[in-house]
C-alpha cells in the first residue's frame, strides 16, 4: 500500500509544477470546432476532430450575422466552491469559435451568469437565460441545479453538456443532457482503490454531493468489499481537523473523496498533520496540483479519477491554444472537469446545431438534442442521447446519464501524470445491466 511509497517520498523534496507552466505547455481542454458550416452530424463531427488535431493550423476567419445565443452559469463569487474556470472557458470558446467559422456559419454569443453558490442565484440565472433568448444553457455547474430545472422545463430550454449533473432533477429531467459521467467517476475511484489493494475504505463526501453514495456503494459491493463509512465535509472551507480524524481513525488505508478544490486546499494541512498513510482518491480538476501545493510529498502515488483525458493529449490542442491566445486566467485549473467539461459541452452543442435545419431556437434545439449523437474522439466516449442510461439498463434516479466511462491520473513527484490510455466502462459495477461502448484508445 501507500505507506512505503510515502516514506521514500519524504526523504527528498519534489519540485512543484506551477499552474502557469501547465498552461504554457498544454493548456486546457478540448478541441475547437472546425470552420465548416456543415448541416449534418457526421460532417460537423469530422470538422471538430480535424480542428482538434490541427491546433494552430486551423484557419481563422471572423464570422458575422445573427448570433446563436447561449448562457453558461456557475458559482464564482461565493464562500463555497468556486468555478471561475467554467466562466473563462465559455469566454475563450466564444472568442475561438467566432474566428474559426462560427456555428453553422453564425457567431456564438455565449453569455455568463454567476449563481453565487445559492439556489436563489441559480434560479435567477435560469430566468435571465430564458428572458435573453438562450438556445440552450451550456456547460454549467452548480450544487443547486434543482432550482434551475423547473424554470427550464417550463420554457422548453435544454440544460446541455454539463460535466457534472448532481441534483436529482438534473439526473432525471427530460431537459437535462449531461455529457460528463458524474457521479460515475466516484465509482471509478472505488474500482481503482480495490485494484490497488485497499482493505479499509472510507468515503469523504462534500455536502451537496450525496448522489454519489449509492453508486459508490454498489461498486464496492460488486468488487467484493464495502465502504466502511461516509464522512460529510462542510462545503465552506474551514478547519477540517475533526473530519480528518474521523475519516482516518482505525485502519483506514484508502480515502475515496468527492471534494471540490477549495475545500481540498483546506483539507490538506489537517490531513498532513494527522500523519495518516491512507492513499487518497479524488476527482479530476479538484484534487489537483493547486489543491495540494506545499504537500506534494504527502500525495505521492495518490490517484485522480475523472471524465476527460489529460489536457496534454491531442484532442485538446485547440483548447490549449485558445486558452493561451485569449489569455485565460492563469490561476485557474483548466485540466479539470469544469474547464474541459465546458469546452466539450460547447463542442457537443456545435455538433447538435450543425445537424439541424431550419429555425434554431430553444424548442427546436431541445427536440434535436433528444436524438443527437456526439462524436468527439479523445474528449468523451461516443454519446447517443436517444439511448441515455434510463433506456440502457441504468438504475432508477440516474436516467439522464449518458457517459459511463472513466479515466485516471496519478501524482508523481509533485506532478499529475496520466494513468489511462483509454476510457474504462463502469456501468455494471455502478448498478447498471449493460456495458457502454467507451470508444477507441486516446493515449
Amino acid at each position: 500500500m501507500k505507506s512505503s511509497t510515502r516514506r521514500i517520498a519524504r526523504g527528498s523534496k519534489w519540485p512543484l509544477l506551477a499552474l502557469f507552466a501547465l498552461l504554457a505547455c498544454a493548456l486546457v481542454l478540448a478541441a475547437c470546432g472546425g470552420g465548416s458550416s456543415s448541416t449534418t452530424e457526421e460532417t460537423s463531427a469530422t470538422t471538430s476532430e480535424e480542428a482538434s488535431s490541427e491546433g494552430s493550423g486551423a484557419k481563422e476567419e471572423t464570422v458575422k450575422g445573427e448570433p446563436i445565443v447561449t448562457w453558461t452559469y456557475t458559482d464564482v463569487n461565493t464562500e463555497g466552491p468556486q468555478y471561475k474556470n467554467i466562466e473563462e472557458t465559455a469566454r475563450v470558446y466564444q472568442e475561438w469559435i467566432n474566428t474559426h467559422g462560427g456555428i453553422s456559419g453564425r457567431p456564438l454569443e455565449a453569455n455568463f451568469c454567476d449563481a453565487h453558490g445559492t439556489p436563489t442565484g441559480a434560479a435567477a440565472c435560469a430566468r435571465e437565460a430564458v428572458a435573453g433568448g438562450a438556445v440552450a444553457l451550456v456547460g454549467n455547474f452548480t450544487f443547486t441545479g434543482d432550482a434551475v430545472v423547473p424554470i427550464l422545463e417550463k420554457s422548453n430550454t435544454a440544460l446541455f453538456g454539463n460535466c457534472c449533473a448532481i441534483s436529482p432533477l438534473e439526473l432525471t429531467s427530460k431537459i437535462s443532457f449531461p455529457m460528463g459521467n458524474q457521479p460515475l467517476y466516484g465509482v471509478g475511484l472505488v474500482k481503482r482503490a480495490v485494484a490497488d489493494g485497499c482493505k479499509h475504505m472510507v468515503g469523504v463526501i462534500i455536502e451537496g454531493a450525496e448522489a454519489f453514495e449509492p453508486l459508490m456503494e454498489n461498486a464496492a459491493k460488486a468488487e467484493g468489499t464495502k465502504i466502511e463509512k461516509f464522512v460529510k465535509l462542510p462545503g465552506t472551507a474551514q478547519d477540517y481537523s475533526a473530519q480528518v480524524a474521523e475519516a482516518t481513525s482505525g485502519n483506514t488505508d484508502c480515502l475515496v473523496m468527492i471534494v471540490s478544490e477549495t475545500p481540498y486546499i483546506a483539507w490538506m494541512p489537517a490531513f498532513a498533520q494527522s500523519g495518516s498513510e491512507a492513499r487518497m482518491y479524488g476527482p479530476q480538476g479538484n484534487f489537483n496540483e493547486n489543491a495540494v501545493k506545499g504537500f506534494e510529498e504527502t500525495v505521492e502515488g495518490d490517484i485522480v479519477g475523472g471524465m476527460y483525458p489529460d489536457i496534454s493529449t491531442k484532442a485538446w490542442a485547440s483548447y490549449r491554444e485558445a486558452l493561451e491566445k485569449y489569455k485565460a486566467d492563469p490561476s485557474q485549473d483548466y485540466n479539470s472537469l469544469g474547464g474541459m467539461g465546458t469546452w466539450a459541452a460547447y463542442e457537443g452543442f456545435k455538433q447538435v446545431v450543425e445537424g439541424m435545419s431550419g429555425t434554431i431556437n430553444n424548442e427546436t434545439f431541445l427536440k434535436a438534442a433528444e436524438t443527437a449523437k456526439i462524436n468527439l474522439p479523445g474528449m468523451v466516449p461516443p454519446e447517443n442521447f436517444a439511448m441515455n442510461w434510463g433506456k440502457d439498463g441504468g438504475p432508477k434516479g440516474f436516467e439522464r446519464i449518458n457517459n459511463r466511462c472513466v479515466v485516471f491520473s496519478e501524482f508523481k513527484e509533485g506532478k499529475l501524470t496520466p494513468a489511462s490510455t483509454e476510457f474504462e466502462d463502469v456501468s455494471e459495477i455502478a448498478g447498471g445491466t449493460k456495458p457502454m461502448n467507451c470508444g477507441p484508445p486516446f493515449g
